[in-house]
């Protein structure tokens, strides 16, 4: 199974923007769907968007028009682009890996990165 290292979070006005990055490592990253996950003080952590091998890409109803996954499978690594951020996008943000379309197996959770959207 694949480790995360997530990076750039950080301090940003409503309106603004990230983009976050996912370092993967491990074998065969071009295998899996990879997806984006989020988890908000007292909140569970939920999907914000998945990128399957063959392109298909899912987004959370929250995140639609605003957010965009990418990844660079030469480099085993994902992306998330944040536009017009909105306090309520604040939580911590983490990315996963599976097989298929459906979430299942997940592996070890990395340290995530914190995205806080305040004025």
């Amino acid at each position: 199974q694949l480790q995360f290292a997530e990076s750039g979070g950080g301090l940003v006005q409503p309106g603004g923007s990230l983009r976050l990055t996912c370092v993967a490592s491990g074998s065969a990253f071009g295998l899996y769907t990879i997806a984006w996950y989020r988890q908000a003080p007292g909140n569970q952590r939920e999907a914000v968007a998945a990128l399957t091998r063959s392109r298909m890409i899912t987004y959370a109803d929250s995140v639609k028009g605003r957010f965009t996954i990418s990844r660079d499978n030469a480099k085993s690594t994902a992306y998330l682009q944040m536009d017009s951020l909105k306090p309520e996008d604040t939580a911590v943000y983490y990315c996963q890996a599976y097989f298929g379309e459906t979430p299942n197996n997940f592996g070890a959770w990395g340290q995530g990165t914190q995205v806080t959207v305040s004025s």
